[in-house]
């Protein structure tokens, strides 16, 4: 079971990135190799499948259950992916402030809507149909497919891990408050470096703002601190 459900997890995150290369096409005009990882899959989409499935098959009878539930759980998993990645990471990945209906420009309903749709073709339709296929190849070959896959997707976290830690570790040097000269830090690091730092970056065009954020946070948080300091030393000479 466990071996079925990472090869579903492979191939809806593999569909995932074919559908972000069709999506940024549609808005670009270019094809942009978007994830977090640097091969062809993007998790999310492959975690959210497998959320529906697990969660949902019992309703794949009821489409307007089935529709509103698969919102719920996909807006959900954008969400707190959203907020655990910037956590991890100081990046801000995404971010649809400026759409509307959104919440924390984390999720919108944008975004949600479609989430309703791919959950209805997923757990009714798609999810049965490639069950069916994958049950007609025989076990030992799908175990050592999985392990292939699984021993690629790990190596790949750990490189791509390493890749955006060092990117965030670029910005520590930048001293002016600027996103243009943080844009320029990192463009400067990854001309001398490897081409996957390039990739990230086209892939995540806005990474950089949460770190433009974080520093005027900061600031401010300190200059607060400075006043506070200033009036206490005013107030203990009176």
């Amino acid at each position: 079971m466990f071996y079925t459900y990472f090869l579903l997890f492979i191939i809806y995150s593999f569909i995932g990135w074919l559908l972000e290369l069709a999506f940024s096409y549609i808005q670009l005009k270019k094809v942009v190799n978007r994830g977090f990882l640097i091969g062809p899959y993007c998790p999310i989409y492959g975690a959210g499948c497998l959320l529906l499935i697990i969660l949902l098959s019992d309703y794949a009878d009821n489409i307007l259950v089935l529709f509103s539930l698969s919102i719920i759980v996909c807006s959900l998993l954008e969400y707190f992916t959203s907020l655990i990645m910037e956590k991890i990471f100081n990046l801000r990945w995404w971010d649809y402030s400026n759409m509307k209906f959104n919440i924390n420009g984390r999720i919108c309903l944008e975004t949600m809507v479609p989430f309703g749709v791919i959950g209805v073709l997923v757990v009714k339709y798609f999810n049965p149909w490639l069950l069916s296929i994958i049950n007609l190849v025989n076990p030992q070959t799908i175990t050592i497919v999985v392990i292939i896959l699984m021993s690629l997707f790990i190596i790949d976290v750990l490189v791509s891990c390493n890749v955006v830690f060092n990117l965030k570790n670029v910005t520590r040097n930048v001293t002016k408050d600027s996103t243009e000269e943080i844009k320029k830090a990192i463009h400067k690091f990854i001309h001398n470096n490897l081409f996957m730092y390039d990739r990230i970056i086209k892939a995540f065009p806005n990474m950089s703002k949460i770190i433009q954020d974080q520093k005027e946070k900061t600031k401010k948080f300190i200059s607060e601190i400075n006043k506070k300091t200033k009036n206490k030393k005013n107030k203990s000479r009176k």
